[in-house]
Order: C-alpha cells, then sequence, then structure tokens
C-alpha cells in the first residue's frame, strides 16, 4: 500500500509539474486542476493505510524530465499513468481513482489530437528573463534564490501538513491544517509557474522523515511560526529590491498572506 501512495505522490508532482511547464493557459489550468485530484487521491489512500493499522512515508523516486514541447511532456505523462494502474487494490476507492486516471488519459489523448498544443516549452531553457520586464542581474539573482527557496518550503509544507492532519482528532487543528494546506498549494502554484517562465523550473527536494514525524508539536509550530516571519521578511527585501510594481505588489500580498498564517498556527498552540 506504500509502494501505491509513493507512486500516487509521485504522479501528482509529475502532473503538477507539467501544469507548471506549459505556457498555454487552458492546459495549464486544466492539468493544475488534474494535479489536485491527485493530491487527494493521496489523502485518501493514506486514510486507507492508516486505518490499515500501517503507516506511509514520502519517499519519491522521479526526475523532472526537462522536454523542450509539450507533447513530449503529455506523452511521458501518460506513461506514468498507464504504469500507476497495476498498483491499485481491488476496492471502491480504487475504482474512483481508476476512473479518474481513465478521464485524465482521454484528456491527454485530445491535447496530442490537435498538433496546434506541441508547442515550445520553455520553462528548462534557463533563460532567466522575467517577460518584457528590464529586470537586473541582481533583481534576477534575488528573485531566483526566492523562489527557489519558497517552493520547497510550500512544497514541504503541504506534505508536512497533510501528514499530520491524517493524524489528528482534533476538528480545530484539522481545519487550520487544511487552511495551510490550501494557502501552500497557492503559493507553490504561484512559485512554480514564476520559475517556469524564468526558465529554471526545478523539483523540490526530497522530505526526510524527521521533516514530518513531527514529536513535539508545540515546538514544530514554534518553529513554524519562526519560518513564516523569515519568509515575511524575504518578501519584504525582494519587494523593495524589485524595482517592478507589479512584482512588488505581488510579494506584498503574499507577505500579507504569510501574516495570517501566522495567526493560524497560533490557533494550534
Amino acid at each position: 500500500m506504500n509502494k501505491t501512495y509513493q507512486k500516487k505522490h509521485e504522479l501528482w508532482v509529475s502532473i503538477l509539474f507539467a501544469s507548471f511547464a506549459i505556457n498555454d493557459e487552458n492546459i495549464k489550468s486544466r492539468l493544475y486542476d488534474f494535479s489536485q485530484i491527485a493530491f487527494r487521491h493521496m489523502k485518501w489512500l493514506g486514510e486507507e493505510i492508516l486505518a490499515s493499522n500501517e503507516t506511509y512515508n514520502y519517499d519519491r523516486k522521479i526526475m523532472l524530465m526537462k522536454q523542450n514541447n509539450v507533447f513530449a511532456i503529455i506523452n511521458s505523462l501518460k506513461q506514468q499513468i498507464l504504469q500507476i494502474q497495476d498498483f491499485y487494490a481491488n476496492n471502491i476507492l480504487a475504482q474512483r481513482i481508476k476512473t479518474d486516471d481513465i478521464y485524465l488519459l482521454q484528456y491527454l489523448e485530445q491535447i496530442l489530437h490537435n498538433k496546434a498544443n506541441n508547442q515550445e516549452v520553455t520553462a528548462f531553457n534557463m533563460q532567466r528573463t522575467w517577460e518584457n520586464k528590464n529586470l537586473s542581474q541582481e533583481q534576477i539573482d534575488a528573485l531566483t534564490l526566492f523562489l527557489f527557496e519558497e517552493s520547497y518550503k510550500e512544497y514541504e509544507l503541504i506534505l508536512v501538513y497533510a501528514y499530520m492532519q491524517a493524524r489528528t482528532k482534533d476538528v480545530v487543528h484539522f481545519n487550520v491544517f487544511q487552511d495551510l494546506i490550501d494557502e501552500s498549494h497557492f503559493h507553490l502554484k504561484s512559485f512554480g509557474n514564476m520559475m517556469a517562465k524564468l526558465g529554471i523550473l526545478a523539483l523540490p527536494r526530497e522530505l526526510h522523515e524527521m521533516t514530518y514525524i513531527i514529536k513535539d508539536l508545540d515546538k514544530f509550530v514554534k518553529d513554524g511560526i519562526a519560518e513564516e516571519e523569515a519568509a515575511k521578511v524575504m518578501c519584504k527585501e525582494l519587494s523593495d529590491a524589485i524595482k517592478d510594481e507589479e512584482l512588488a505588489k505581488f510579494f506584498d500580498f503574499i507577505n500579507y498572506q504569510e501574516s495570517y498564517h501566522i495567526e493560524l498556527m497560533k490557533k494550534l498552540l
């Protein structure tokens, strides 16, 4: 069962980063929706594993294939979805997951059917330019560092909060974890798409189990608040450093959201 969970985790990541890599807004949006469905599959599989008095981890064994066109990404996704089918059990949950996968496969086939969809993928070209903005090298460097650090942080928080949510019986805790998971999904989506625009899209590193197996919840929450405070400082510094009104407003917006995350975490205390 843990192997099935690992494969679904890998598929979630693959669909998610495919959505970041592809420029076409319609395909990007649809793939992101499917990634959210895959994440719910992870949640349900995790609940099933825990109900069987087993456990799961966040190990993964995938690399981000740096494809240069849409069809290469879509074909890679197709193969991954087909390969995971043999790992599903024969029960009601598996039937639901399989039918979701079948619909996703049908959508991928629709993309491949139209040759006009096979556009260039620029998410991995290392161009490090921001649209038509004339950002200095120092500003690009600051933005690059921020995106690498914060994309890992958001990926980490999604998985850590999901791990803890699955194990709590407290309704307040459950709801706070859900809010934090949802917020981190939005931040990861924002940062992933920005990395793709810069041509520096890359997977966040794997989580060590000591990251998500929490033995001292009080310390974890206090450390989390300190981490959010540090993120606020980074957002403010980046907003001040980047002489672009649109980007500066975006990082102010993220900064204010981090402030509310701190208040949510204080509820846990």
